[in-house]
């Protein structure tokens, strides 16, 4: 008897492809799209109280990213799926709206951190020389200090995607329609428990190899063009003193 029949396996393939790559890889994208961009937004917002001068901004968005960070993702889950229906009765039948916004809140608690950081990387100075220059506040971040903090957070978000991918996993308790899901009715139909995990686990292999690989591209790229610039204002600083 054979751990791994292997025949099975890609007999259950064929049969059961579109399952699998259709709907399970179609939802588990979507559903990761959906959370890092709701969670770039939200975690933008809790950056920016966290950095607020205001002292009842910086603990409420404290106090949100510590009691995120320090509860289960099920749980929360769990406590999405069933309260929020409570609250909004226009989603009582909206599974996957009610765990992509569970994810979104908890991704937010964690690209809030990177944000931050990725902000308070770039140099004071450039902040000071945007208002002599006549930027407002709000307009030295968006214009001056964002696309400067961008290419430090960027990396760190092509992880969370990475992350999220396997995290929705933990949604196929709530059968929403993702990887793990799909894997679960396969082995409900079949009953064949491992086969249909290891083509489960084979996929998000896939999907989580090729994604880092691209965001390393991307960001050898970024770095590559950074030293570009780099030389070409050394250049240019040479120049100038030699005419000098």
């Amino acid at each position: 008897m054979t751990f791994i029949n292997f025949e099975k396996m890609a007999a259950l393939f064929l049969k059961y492809w579109d399952k699998y790559l259709i709907d399970g890889v179609g939802y588990t994208l979507a559903l990761s799209a959906i959370t890092v961009a709701g969670g770039v937004v939200f975690a933008s917002l809790l950056a920016l109280m966290k950095m607020s001068r205001i002292a009842p901004l910086r603990w409420i968005s404290s106090a949100y990213i510590e009691i995120i960070r320090g509860t289960p993702m099920l749980l929360q889950f769990y406590f999405f799926y069933f309260g929020l229906p409570m609250l909004i009765p226009a989603l009582n039948k909206q599974k996957f709206v009610c765990i992509a916004i569970a994810l979104i809140c908890n991704s937010a608690a964690y690209v809030s951190e990177v944000i931050r950081s990725g902000i308070q990387a770039v140099d004071p100075g450039q902040r000071e020389a945007a208002l002599s220059l006549g930027f407002s506040s709000g307009g030295a971040m968006w214009y001056v200090i964002m696309p400067q903090a961008i290419k430090n957070i960027l990396p760190a978000l092509g992880n969370e995607f990475i992350m999220i991918i396997k995290d929705t996993s933990l949604a196929s308790t709530f059968f929403i329609g993702d990887l793990m899901t799909q894997y679960l009715l396969i082995k409900g139909a079949t009953y064949l428990p491992i086969e249909p995990l290891v083509i489960a686990g084979v996929i998000y292999f896939i999907m989580t190899f090729a994604l880092s690989k691209l965001f390393g591209r991307v960001e050898r790229r970024m770095k590559r063009s950074d030293r570009q610039s780099e030389t070409v204002r050394q250049r240019k600083l040479k120049r100038e003193g030699a005419v000098a």
